[in-house]
């Protein structure tokens, strides 16, 4: 029997996805028409993708629950998955493979109708609550991709909002605070009516030893001076594939920079600006890696950063700033600050399943996919990350060398 009340979860749920798809109808509209065939991201899909998939992902999960008949099951499958980035793996579709956007304006429209139509009508069950939980979350995943994405445009490709809030930022002092030896709970309890994916599940408890972890994460100016003292140059900082993906790639400092001739300047979502030197630094898992070795330091595991941010709490209000800043959400209770809604913090462990993992039966794809070593985790959200998702037991995850996501991080010593 559901435990669930009918009035309060459902309605808030629907006007929470409601809430969602306002949020990503608002983020296209800063984009010029122009570009909406453009491919900003090598590895990742053009952006017509994303118009279609956030709807037909929606229809993929709740047409059958709500007993609703197809109407256009080539869209639903054209737009039904994205694309893990993958070294060397990149699409070779052409924007004349794609629907025009007059075709998919009448296939979201006709998905929205139907399923509020469905919904408005449905019973109370556990199962609605935990589909319009997984379809909500997906959709806000979806518009951090879309503002990363977005990122990688040329500015003039984009419509500044008329009201913004610049991102600000005070000077930081590199400092770092022990953690004690202790117990930690990763993940959670099955039984605990939390909504949560199928890779937060099982809770389990590890022992973490004594350590100390980086009070801030590493900010533009701390990494500046690694690029000064030559570290992309340097073999020594870098594991055998971080060094081919490096040299390959010809990179020489982060996506997020721009070298100019004056120096480096900070490529913000609509302008280039002074580079912020006490904002988090965005990076790859494999530059932060090599800075952690330049530095004789290593990145945090997933339990030790957990273990680091025990009585933390996200900041009261989810500013959605475009670029980067420092949050100020609660510390923990060992003095570790910003660790939710400033920038994902990559971990040195690898995505892989909890003790008692079982694949969500509505999405068993969502994490079993990608437990294959290659991805590593990364905790705490960043500025884009919406307010539910910052939360301690969220996982995101990605590949090594992919250096676009809003991720950043903090070290530590043994």
């Amino acid at each position: 029997m559901s435990t669930y009340s009918p009035v309060s979860v459902r309605l808030d749920l629907l006007t929470r996805l409601s809430a969602s798809r306002e949020e990503t109808d608002r983020l296209f509209k800063i984009l010029k028409p122009s570009v909406l065939y453009d491919r900003p991201i090598a590895e990742r899909h053009r952006i017509v993708f994303y118009v279609g998939h956030l709807e037909a992902f929606d229809w993929n999960l709740l047409r059958g629950y709500l007993e609703l008949d197809r109407f256009h099951p080539e869209f639903d499958r054209l737009f039904a998955f994205g694309i893990d980035p993958v070294d060397g793996n990149l699409p070779s579709d052409q924007p004349g493979d794609w629907p025009t956007i007059t075709e998919l304006g009448r296939y979201r429209s006709r998905i929205r109708q139907e399923l509020d139509a469905a919904l408005a009508d449905a019973d109370e069950t556990e199962e609605l609550v935990q589909l319009l939980n997984i379809a909500i979350e997906h959709r806000l995943m979806h518009a951090e991709t879309l503002e990363y994405l977005f990122h990688q445009l040329p500015f003039e490709a984009k419509i500044t909002p008329v009201s913004r809030e610049l991102s600000s930022t005070t000077a930081v002092i590199p400092t770092m605070v022990e953690v004690p030896a202790g117990s930690v709970t990763l993940g959670l309890h099955r039984d605990s009516g939390q909504f949560g994916w199928d890779n937060e599940f099982e809770a389990h408890s590890v022992d973490v030893p004594r350590f100390s972890i980086d009070q801030r994460k590493v900010t533009n100016g701390q990494f500046f001076e690694f690029v000064k003292a030559g570290g992309y140059a340097s073999r020594e900082f870098w594991s055998e594939a971080d060094w081919e993906w490096r040299t390959a790639a010809g990179i020489q400092h982060p996506a997020f920079w721009m070298q100019t001739a004056d120096g480096f300047h900070y490529r913000g979502m609509f302008e280039e600006m002074e580079l912020p030197m006490a904002a988090p630094v965005y990076v790859s898992h494999a530059e932060a890696c090599a800075y952690a070795r330049w530095i004789q330091k290593d990145l945090p595991t997933e339990a030790e950063w957990v273990r680091a941010a025990e009585g933390a709490g996200a900041p009261e209000e989810t500013r959605q700033l475009w670029d980067a800043a420092v949050i100020g959400s609660a510390p923990s209770v060992f003095g570790v600050e910003d660790l939710f809604g400033s920038a994902w913090e990559w971990t040195s462990s690898t995505f892989a399943p909890f003790p008692g993992f079982q694949p969500h039966p509505h999405y068993p794809g969502y994490s079993a996919n990608f437990f294959d070593g290659k991805h590593f985790v990364m905790k705490g959200g960043s500025v884009r990350t919406a307010g539910c998702m910052l939360r301690p037991t969220f996982r995101n995850w990605f590949q090594a060398h992919y250096p676009y996501v809003y991720a950043g991080f903090r070290c530590v010593t043994h």
